[in-house]
């Protein structure tokens, strides 16, 4: 059953058209999946994806040094951020708590900004409260979002919009799609080489039509799109990221550029600066669990004396490995790639060893340096 204030995504009859099982997530009905997420996640491994992620937030801020307004918020380098390029970076609380982590992309004199579809509300109250007044935010309220994800993601979409291909990884710019004018970025959630497509939720079906017409495309729900981003290694705000993890605690300090290190004034950033140096507490790990079960988020992790040291934040089987992985939030002592540890779910033991993530090699689309 769905709440009454549970709303509707533009493409939620063509979802339910193609068979899609809809269910409540972040406030809206969203396909969770069609075939099965074991065949869907397969297919965007070897084919290209089709994912609805209408629900998302996409923000526009305007104003003078709008760059630097947001550099208070968020550890991100967006001075040095070049025209049509994307960067991830989180949103802090003043303690360097994480209220969600997001993509920002420099388009001429202002910026484009992607939010969880779970915390939008939430992040455009905070950017209304903490940004000055000169800074003006857009919530574009009548734009859809697609993602277009598998490695025969870029020919499927070069054949509707000439030129996409020539796009890196992290870079976007206007093209033309089915008759609409979109902003395509190469981005994407599932470590593979893919899209992120903006639209006119009024034009969105057709747009979708257009896509998923190509054979070598499947619409794909929300199952495959959390198996496809845990192999990915890439965290999930709300399970993995929290206001109580800080981006070096999330094994995320890659965000945080050389220059914003050294010149910090952002939210959070002598908390930030000291586990940098000093080391995090706790960290972001990921688990290789022995065994066919898969251990779920909330499951506790031991130490060799059985004491509860940390959780389990996601969890399931890996298509592509066929076996179960996780992560976790572990000691800093117990987080070195080979660690053994234990894991504690409904009165069940599994043995589990730290990784490296990603789980599955990533496969974006990078331009050798100085192309």
């Amino acid at each position: 059953m769905t709440d009454e204030t549970t709303q509707l995504l533009p493409l939620d009859a063509w979802h339910r058209a193609r068979g899609g099982r809809m269910v409540p997530f972040a406030g809206y009905e969203m396909p969770v999946q069609y075939e099965g997420i074991m065949a869907e996640h397969l297919w965007v491994r070897e084919h290209a994806g089709l994912f609805d992620v209408s629900h998302m937030g996409q923000l526009t801020f305007h104003g003078a040094r709008v760059d630097e307004a947001l550099e208070a918020l968020m550890p991100g380098d967006f001075k040095a951020l070049g025209d049509g390029r994307l960067r991830y970076s989180m949103l802090l609380d003043e303690n360097g708590g994480i209220l969600d982590d997001l993509m920002a992309t420099r388009r001429g004199d202002h910026f484009y900004v992607v939010v969880n579809g779970a915390t939008k509300t939430a992040d455009i109250d905070q950017f209304a409260r903490r940004l000055p007044r000169e800074v003006v935010m857009d919530h574009m309220k009548e734009q859809a979002l697609l993602a277009l994800q598998g490695p025969e993601a870029a020919a499927v979409l070069e054949s509707l919009a000439p030129g996409v291909g020539d796009l890196a990884f992290m870079q976007g710019g206007s093209f033309e799609l089915a008759g609409q004018t979109a902003w395509i970025s190469r981005s994407g959630y599932t470590g593979e080489d893919g899209y992120e497509i903006s639209v006119p939720a009024s034009r969105v079906a057709a747009v979708a039509d257009a896509i998923a017409a190509d054979a070598r495309v499947k619409p794909i729900g929300l199952g495959a799109r959390d198996s496809l981003r845990l192999e990915a290694g890439l965290p999930l705000y709300g399970h993995d990221l929290d206001p109580h993890t800080t981006p070096v605690m999330a094994d995320l300090g890659f965000a945080i550029g050389k220059r914003r290190r050294a010149e910090l004034g952002f939210a959070g950033s002598a908390r930030i600066l000291k586990e940098l140096e000093d080391g995090p507490v706790s960290k972001r790990v990921g688990l290789l669990v022995d065994g066919k079960q898969p251990v779920r988020e909330g499951a506790t992790v031991l130490d060799r004396e059985a004491n509860d040291v940390g959780t389990v934040t996601s969890g399931g089987h890996s298509p592509t490995l066929g076996r179960p992985i996780a992560m976790a939030y572990v000691p800093a002592a117990m987080a070195a790639p080979g660690s053994q540890l234990k894991l504690s779910q409904r009165g069940r033991l599994f043995t589990a060893e730290v990784t490296a993530m990603p789980f599955v090699p990533h496969r974006y689309h990078r331009k050798p340096k100085g192309v």
